[in-house]
């Protein structure tokens, strides 16, 4: 599974961080940006690359990281067959469903809310977590893809 992940600069210091991090796990890890901290930066212009390269390989996922994680996925959502959800903390079951339940495809993080472990474990969690295979879900992930 190759790992794709951006940030603006409010997410910035937190990409960097999980980027070693899954580096170090073993995962196959493309930064596509920012490169470095710009207030200035525009969060689209990082977000919309991890979408157009997950929207087209079967098995690539995305990480983005942004101020509240809002902005970044509904970027992400303009692209065909991205399924990004949000988080910003506080309920794991959240990632857990996501990936169970819609088989999402990027995870966009608030940084002004979350710590660098509550990141790594969620996102470890999010990256382990199986769709269900059931044919409900399988059905309405469906819909939402065509």
């Amino acid at each position: 599974m190759k790992i794709y992940l951006a940030a603006d600069h409010a997410g910035f210091g937190l990409k960097e961080e999980i980027r070693h991090f899954l580096v170090a796990e073993g995962y196959d890890v493309a930064d596509l940006g920012a490169n470095r901290e710009s207030r200035d930066d525009d969060y689209p212009d990082f977000m919309r690359p991890v979408a157009e390269h997950v929207s087209r390989e079967k098995d690539a996922v995305g990480i983005l990281f942004g101020g509240s994680g809002q902005g970044e996925a509904m970027v992400a959502n303009r692209f065909p067959g991205i399924r990004a959800v949000v988080w910003y903390g506080k309920n794991d079951r959240i990632i857990t469903l996501s990936r169970e339940h819609n088989n999402a495809n990027v995870l966009a993080i608030g940084a002004r809310f979350v710590s660098a472990e509550e990141a790594k474990r969620a996102i470890q969690l999010w990256l382990t977590t199986p769709f269900s295979e059931d044919p409900r879900h399988k059905r309405r992930v469906d819909k939402i893809d065509n």
